[in-house]
């Protein structure tokens, strides 16, 4: 039986960041699309994931208890971390400054799953990334924004945040936000955001936090998989970019195009 770990003045908020990213691309043939699925199951497999989400860990200042990853056959992967904060609080316990873990919080986690897929028909090729980070105290997951969209090619990527729950002062008094936030677009940088249109659907009293993201230029060659955009007619060029930005829009508006 684990013994219980001690939690020194506790911030019961809870904080849950959703952030999934898309990939699109074009692979013309079966087997292109299948190479390109083995590409990115290589690309995204279990163990770069753990060196992106442990990265996620140390830039919200938590420590990694456990990692759980796993591959899977045809293609995906998953990977989750257990995490505790490492807290001022802790320190102040802790005045020698050595690193010190108080509490198993379970949960403060952060999670992985990857979805490649690819349309039967018109061979446009999908890949999705959903990551989870939900923490408890004093410690958020927006300051790793910037991080996990350069991490990954990010066409459209959609983002939540919540924060759930209260915690109290020292004097009793409920508090259901320990820090300020107005969008989650305000936690992105500047040059990152100016590549993409952004759209906002807030519901400030449940203090949740919704914000879509579709990129504004593509260079065609960028979506092709082992074809070389020159060698291609340019009808051929039209429909193809006219394919690839109606999967964007279909997944970014989450509606289909007719």
């Amino acid at each position: 039986m684990l013994n219980k770990l001690k939690l020194y003045g506790f911030n019961n908020l809870t904080k849950a960041l959703s952030f999934n990213i898309y990939d699109v691309c074009y692979a013309k043939t079966a087997s292109e699309q299948q190479k390109y699925i083995a590409y990115i199951d290589e690309q995204y497999n279990s163990d770069r994931l753990v060196k992106i989400l442990t990265n996620v860990a140390s830039m919200i200042g938590a420590n990694v208890l456990n990692i759980s990853k796993q591959d899977y056959d045809p293609q995906g992967a998953s990977v989750t971390l257990l995490l505790a904060e490492d807290s001022a609080v802790d320190r102040a316990v802790n005045p020698r400054g050595d690193r010190l873990v108080l509490g198993h919080l379970d949960k403060s986690h952060v999670t992985a799953h990857t979805y490649p897929e690819f349309h039967p028909d018109n061979s446009i090729a999908t890949f999705r990334v959903d990551i989870d980070v939900a923490t408890c105290g004093e410690i958020t997951p927006l300051s790793t924004l910037d991080y996990l969209i350069g991490s990954f090619d990010s066409d459209i990527i959609t983002l939540d945040y919540r924060v759930r729950g209260f915690t109290r002062d020292v004097e009793g008094k409920k508090l259901y936000m320990d820090h300020e936030i107005a969008s989650i677009q305000d936690y992105i940088n500047a040059e990152i955001l100016d590549r993409y249109d952004a759209i906002d659907v807030n519901v400030y009293q449940a203090n949740l936090f919704h914000t879509n993201m579709l990129i504004k230029e593509r260079d065609l060659q960028d979506y092709l998989f082992n074809i070389d955009a020159k060698e291609l007619p340019p009808k051929d060029r039209l429909a193809i970019n006219s394919n690839l930005r109606r999967e964007m829009i279909e997944i970014f508006s989450g509606r289909n195009v007719y």
